[in-house]
């Protein structure tokens, strides 16, 4: 979901924990050197934060349905904004746990990072991440950023890839979430593997009712959005594709605070990462997109259905 760059000063340097296999991937011990199964404690409850989109608000009641299956007390605070704002917020512990993504966390943290393989990454965000951090294993859902354009601006400007923009610097407008403009996937990253450069960037929102309106509007030719957006199947949208390899993969991996990872958290997180996929997320999305139904309801519901939670 775009989801990089470190804030000066913003993290203390990371200690290099040691990494042990899991069902879904690869998890980093926490940094006092125990076992996976975690030195932390969920017995007064789990605050869960979330991005500002539809996708991270989802996640995020699903985590919150789970937990409490597993007797967690929960609160779940939603929308708070980006990881600009939540992984402050996760150190500091206004929050406990997030939904986040592979690909986009590690570049993040890392701008440099050249890992693109799930368990590389899970390595690699093992190391980058700050003292009293962690990440769980990945799940089978995953998520990525997508540049798209309409049928009409591709057939126009004969664009395929992304390295075909470069053929039209300086005339294409580029709309997403204000971040994007400073992020590797993202305008930084498009300059700098495929030396594109836009007439302008607009500050909309992530793959929101602002940038998809204005792609359909025209007032954008390029858009951020995220691959489990329904809107792009339903209008007919080109996804550029990526030859460079410049978006990484984007599994969904929870990010806990080693204060809260115990074996519990654990073992419920991993359970629903073993039983969501991507369609279904795709799914899910489109319900509270589409259908207008509360993320929380729609959460509850996948749950129930699919025996995560008590019938």
């Amino acid at each position: 979901m775009n989801r990089r760059t470190i804030l000066g000063g913003l993290f203390a340097a990371a200690t290099v924990p040691a990494l042990t296999a899991c069902a879904s991937g690869i998890t980093s011990l926490d940094n006092e050197g125990t076992t996976s199964a975690g030195g932390g404690s969920s017995k007064d409850g789990v605050t869960i934060g979330t991005a500002n989109f539809t996708e991270n608000q989802v996640l995020g009641y699903l985590y919150a349905a789970v937990l409490e299956a597993a007797g967690v007390k929960v609160k779940v605070r939603p929308n708070l904004g980006t990881r600009e704002i939540l992984i402050p917020a996760l150190r500091g512990g206004d929050i406990d746990l997030l939904p986040e993504y592979q690909g986009a966390l590690l570049h993040y943290l890392d701008p440099k990072a050249t890992a693109t393989e799930e368990g590389e990454m899970q390595n690699a965000l093992a190391v980058a991440l700050p003292v009293g951090l962690q990440v769980l294993p990945y799940g089978m859902a995953e998520d990525s950023d997508a540049f798209v354009v309409t049928k009409e601006t591709a057939k126009k400007y004969g664009l395929v890839s992304l390295a075909d923009l470069k053929k039209q610097n300086g005339k294409l407008v580029l709309g997403a979430a204000p971040e994007v403009k400073t992020r590797q996937v993202g305008a930084v990253g498009l300059k700098d593997v495929y030396g594109v450069e836009f007439k302008e960037f607009k500050s909309l929102d992530s793959s929101g009712p602002l940038v998809k309106g204005a792609l359909k509007k025209g007032d954008v030719d390029v858009a951020n959005l995220f691959t489990t957006d329904t809107d792009i199947q339903a209008n007919d949208w080109v996804v550029l594709t990526d030859p460079e390899n410049l978006i990484p993969g984007q599994h969904i991996v929870p990010l806990i605070a080693d204060r809260k990872a115990d074996s519990t958290v654990r073992k419920a997180l991993a359970k629903l990462g073993n039983v969501l996929t991507t369609a279904q997320l795709t799914e899910l999305n489109r319900q509270v997109d589409k259908d207008k139904k509360d993320p929380e309801d729609v959460a509850n519901a996948y749950a129930k259905q699919h025996g995560l939670t008590k019938k």
